[in-house]
C-alpha cells in the first residue's frame, strides 16, 4: 500500500520504534513481547511501558505467522441464547486469560442442524487448536476435523479427541429417578433431534423408566429452544392421558413447558412437575425455582480452557479424558403427583 495516497493517516508504530525509544535490538523487544527467556522482568517492563507510550499494537498473527505457530485459540458456540453456553465462554475466559493468546468466537447460525460454517471460519482464521461447545456432528467428523487443526470437545466425549464433558447418563438418571422417587409413573422426556455423542440424556431416561417397568414417553421438538419446546408440549398437555411429570433436556425447553403448562391451565408443580438440565441462572430465580441438573458449566469451560493450552504447549500430549459429575440441584417445580 502507498502511504502517500493517505497523507492524514497516520503511521503504525512498529517494534523497530519501540527498540530505538528504549534503546534496544528488535530482536530484543520481540523476545519481550513474547515472553521469551532472555529478557529479565524490569527490562520486560521497560519495554511494555515505552510501547504503551508509543501506542505499539502487537500484531499476534504477524507473530504467529513469523514463529510459524499459531498462537490462536478459537471457540464455537452452539447457542448463545442458551446461558449454558455463556457460562461456559467465561470459564473459557478464566482459563486463557493470563496465557495472552488470543480468543477468537464463532458462534452457530443454527442450534436444529449441523453448522460446519461458523467452524471452518475459525480454520480459515488460522486458530491453533478450536474449543468446540457443542458440535452437533458424527463422531467421525470431528476427528476428521482434529486431524486438521486440534479440538477440545465440551459436553460431548469423543474417542481419540480432547474432550471435557459431564455425566450424562448420571445426571438423566438422578433427574428420572427424583420423579419416580415423588410417586410419578407418568414422566416423559422433551428433547429435539438426537446427534451422535448427545443421546446419553434420553438413553438414561429411557433405561430408567423401563427399570422401574414403566413405559417412556419421548417427545421430538423442532430443536432445543424454549418455543420448539412449548410448541411440541401443547399437544402433549392436553391430551386426555397427559404425563404429571416432564423432564427436559435443558432449562431453555423446561421453561418451554412451564410455558405450556400455564397455556393449558395446569399448576407448576400441583398439576405438573418439571426438571430442567443446566442448572442455569435463569432457573434460580424466584418464582422460577426451576429443579435441574447442574453439570457445572464454567467448570466445563475452564477444564476445556486448560486442555487447549496444553495441547497448543505440548502437542505430544495424551488425548484428555475428562468426565465431570453432575448434581440435582431440588427446587419448587417439582413435587409429589
Amino acid at each position: 500500500m502507498n502511504r502517500a495516497a493517505f497523507p492524514g493517516r497516520p503511521r503504525p508504530v512498529t517494534q523497530e520504534d519501540v527498540a530505538r525509544a528504549v534503546g534496544v535490538s528488535r530482536t530484543l523487544v520481540s523476545f519481550a513481547f513474547r515472553g521469551a527467556p532472555g529478557v529479565s522482568a524490569d527490562m520486560r517492563q521497560t519495554i511494555l511501558d515505552a510501547a504503551k507510550q508509543l501506542g505499539y499494537r502487537h500484531n499476534a498473527a504477524a507473530a504467529d505467522l513469523a514463529s510459524k505457530r499459531a498462537s490462536a485459540i478459537g471457540l464455537f458456540l452452539l447457542d448463545l441464547r442458551n446461558e449454558v453456553y455463556a457460562d461456559i465462554f467465561q470459564g473459557v475466559r478464566e482459563a486463557v486469560g493470563e496465557a495472552r493468546n488470543r480468543l477468537i468466537l464463532s458462534v452457530s447460525q443454527s442450534t436444529g442442524e449441523i453448522d460446519r460454517g461458523s467452524v471452518d471460519s475459525l480454520i480459515e482464521a488460522r486458530v491453533g487448536i478450536i474449543i468446540a461447545a457443542t458440535l452437533l456432528d458424527s463422531d467421525a467428523r470431528v476427528r476428521e476435523l482434529a486431524a486438521s487443526v486440534p479440538i477440545v470437545n465440551v459436553t460431548r466425549r469423543v474417542a481419540g479427541v480432547d474432550s471435557v464433558y459431564s455425566d450424562d447418563w448420571a445426571g438423566a438418571r438422578a433427574a428420572t429417578q427424583h420423579l419416580l422417587g415423588l410417586g410419578h409413573t407418568r414422566i416423559a422426556h422433551v428433547t429435539a433431534t438426537q446427534y451422535e455423542g448427545h443421546e446419553g440424556r434420553r438413553r438414561s431416561y429411557i433405561a430408567t423408566m423401563e427399570n422401574a417397568g414403566l413405559a417412556p414417553e419421548v417427545v421430538i421438538a423442532d430443536d432445543y429452544t424454549q418455543q420448539a419446546a412449548e410448541r411440541a408440549a401443547t399437544v402433549l398437555l392436553n391430551g386426555t392421558d397427559r404425563p404429571t411429570a416432564v423432564f427436559a433436556h435443558n432449562d431453555e425447553m423446561a421453561l418451554g413447558l412451564r410455558e405450556a403448562g400455564y397455556a393449558a391451565g395446569l399448576s407448576v408443580p400441583e398439576d405438573l412437575s418439571i426438571v430442567g438440565y443446566d442448572n442455569s441462572r435463569i432457573a434460580q430465580l424466584h418464582g422460577i425455582d426451576l429443579t435441574s441438573v447442574d453439570m457445572q458449566a464454567r467448570e466445563l469451560g475452564r477444564g476445556a480452557g486448560a486442555a487447549a493450552l496444553n495441547r497448543l504447549a505440548t502437542p505430544d500430549t495424551p488425548v484428555v479424558d475428562r468426565c465431570t459429575e453432575p448434581r440435582l440441584i431440588v427446587r419448587n417445580s417439582t413435587a409429589r403427583p
